[in-house]
């Protein structure tokens, strides 16, 4: 009887948590600018995500000590313990093979590897001291997208769609384009609403030059049977059968997401495919991006249709570089020179096109774009020329509105081993959701047994960033 009667006040109580959660915390406010709990600063998000680590000392952290020390043991003093991920035999210290110089009045130094970016670092804001609880890929992954690093919990870029909802009935919210050579560590864990309704996890979209960038959105030619008003009837009954399972099912999320899905679709039909038409942009904005050229025009599609995407009303898209495993991505344990070169040939150009174009357009008044990683790498070789993970310190940078531009925030050590000042992903996290209008400690959904959310039990918004 007692387990009977705590079942049903259980069942009582979680009726009325999915209720709540269904339509989300509340909505955004006109006299916040689209905010949520004070003014946005900030309506749509673009993050580009360096997938493998990518490589502090050879990117955006310039540390001259590693060039004097080059080769010789490395001892950060005070009897600190020095450790390695996946095993750096010897720890001598590795210089970075790119050389750096200073770019705009900032002064910032960046690689060599960057040209194109490197002349845009007066609009960007650098955080030069973010930390990772982790060294490992896939939890280190889970961390900077869902603020864990276990799996099921919700990504970013779910939180924003729930608090925040849609600025487009005809696109989804949050739209994930991965690298065109796979999918990153985790796969689909990355863009997961976790415990949220289903409806709010990331669309992920495959951009190919030759392909379709949505599958199945229409029917094959051979199909010569479906027509207009047949997949007009079809969907007609399958929505009648969807609502009449979803009456005798009220608390499954799962259901109310596939229906929307497909009323998602049928509206997509008519819109999707004028969004991801890149052959309708200029040719000199086609060639700005670099899509005139083999080593840029795959992430240089996927930084224009995110643009594009942002014009026509999704609010988050994460871009992805380099897939999961242990080649083609920012993951360089071999060989610095010659695996992160040609990854930063492949983003440099498409990357500083796509702040351009956003300044241009206007759209960076209301925009942020992030560009980030899981972790940074270590001051040491692995091998003779490679970098192991490395937790301890790593570079993000922005751009966009709420900012100040042309600064950075926080600070390594000489070796860029650990962070002086850490910042940690929950610090980021806490100040993307306040420059879109939210109070990260406010957005929670109660789920087992504690008030959940993206930032956890942490995070600070970092007031230092913001103009």
């Amino acid at each position: 009887m007692l387990w009977s009667v705590g079942g049903g006040l259980g069942g009582l109580a979680l009726t009325h948590l999915l209720a709540a959660s269904e339509d989300g915390p509340g909505k955004p406010k006109a006299e916040l600018n689209g905010g949520l709990h004070h003014p946005a600063k900030v309506k749509r998000v673009i993050q580009l995500f360096m997938n493998g680590g990518a490589s502090p000392q050879d990117t955006f952290d310039y540390k001259p000590a590693l060039e004097e020390l080059h080769g010789k043991p490395f001892d950060p003093g005070a009897g600190k313990l020095v450790e390695s991920v996946t095993g750096s035999p010897g720890f001598k210290v590795l210089k970075s093979p790119f050389t750096f110089k200073q770019y705009g009045q900032s002064g910032r130094w960046v690689s060599q590897v960057f040209p194109h970016m490197a002349k845009s670092v007066d609009d960007m804001t650098f955080l030069m001291s973010m930390v990772s609880k982790t060294n490992v890929h896939g939890p280190a992954s889970y961390l900077m997208n869902t603020g864990f690093i276990q799996p099921g919990f919700p990504s970013m870029g779910a939180w924003l769609s729930y608090g925040l909802g849609k600025l487009s009935d005809d696109l989804p919210t949050f739209v994930v384009l991965p690298d065109t050579r796979g999918l990153p560590y985790n796969n689909l864990g990355n863009f997961s609403s976790g415990f949220l309704p289903s409806r709010y996890q990331g669309t992920v979209v495959k951009l190919s030059a030759n392909e379709a960038a949505i599958r199945y959105l229409f029917p094959p030619e051979s199909a010569k049977e479906i027509t207009q008003s047949s997949e007009s009837d079809g969907l007609a009954l399958l929505q009648q059968l969807n609502r009449q399972h979803q009456e005798t099912h009220p608390n499954d999320s799962r259901l109310d997401a596939r229906i929307q899905a497909y009323e998602l679709a049928a509206r997509m039909q008519a819109h999707a495919p004028e969004a991801f038409d890149l052959t309708k942009e200029p040719q000199a904005t086609q060639k700005l991006y670099g899509l005139d050229q083999p080593a840029t025009e795959p992430f240089a599609r996927q930084c224009m249709t995110a643009r594009r995407l942002l014009e026509r009303g999704v609010r988050f898209v994460q871009v992805w570089s380099g897939a999961g495993g242990p080649t083609k991505n920012w993951d360089n344990h071999a060989n610095i020179e010659k695996e992160l070169t040609p990854m930063a040939l492949a983003t440099d150009q498409p990357v500083a096109a796509l702040l351009h174009d956003l300044k241009t357009t206007g759209l960076l008044k209301d925009t942020l774009l992030v560009w980030t990683t899981e972790f940074g790498r270590m001051p040491f070789s692995q091998g003779s020329a490679g970098r192991d993970h490395n937790g301890g310190t790593f570079v993000t940078w922005m751009a966009g509105a709420g900012l100040k531009p042309g600064i950075s925030y926080g600070e390594s050590d000489p070796w860029a081993w650990k962070a002086v000042t850490p910042i940690t992903v929950h610090d980021l996290h806490a100040t993307i959701l306040h420059l879109i209008g939210i109070d990260h400690e406010r957005l929670t959904v109660r789920y087992s047994g504690a008030n959940r959310r993206l930032t956890d039990v942490h995070g600070e918004v970092i007031h230092g960033i913001l103009s």
